[in-house]
C-alpha cells in the first residue's frame, strides 16, 4: 500500500491505497459530489505539515469546539469555519485559525 494525496475542488485527503484507482474510489466514496483535481502518490510513508509555515508557534492544544465543528461539517473546512463562527461569535480570521490549527494537529 502507498500513501496517496487526493485533491478535490474543496478538500485534500491523504490516505493509504493500493493503486491510484483505489485512491480515487476512496475520495468518491467520501465526497461523491466533488470533482477530483489531482491524485499523487506520495514518495514517503508520512505526511508532514509545518506548524511554523502555518504560523503556529509553541505548544498548541486541541480545541473541542473546533473539532466538533469539523466533525459536524464532515471535514469541510469552509463549513466548519462558518459553524465555529456561529458557535463562538469570533470573526472570520479567528475562526479560520482555530479550524486550520485543529486540522494541522491531527483532527
Amino acid at each position: 500500500m502507498a500513501l496517496f494525496e487526493i485533491e478535490t475542488e474543496s478538500h485534500i485527503m491523504v490516505g493509504w491505497a493500493s493503486s491510484s484507482e483505489q485512491a480515487e474510489h476512496i475520495a468518491l466514496q467520501h465526497y461523491p459530489e466533488e470533482k477530483i483535481v489531482r491524485i499523487t502518490r506520495r514518495p514517503r510513508d508520512l505526511w508532514v505539515i509545518s506548524k511554523r509555515l502555518l504560523g503556529l508557534t509553541g505548544k498548541v492544544e486541541p480545541c473541542d469546539v473546533a473539532r466538533d465543528c469539523l466533525t459536524r461539517a464532515s471535514g469541510d473546512k469552509l463549513h466548519a469555519i462558518r459553524l465555529y463562527m456561529l458557535e463562538t461569535g469570533v470573526d472570520l480570521h479567528e475562526a479560520q485559525r482555530a479550524i486550520e490549527t485543529n486540522m494541522s494537529i491531527g483532527w
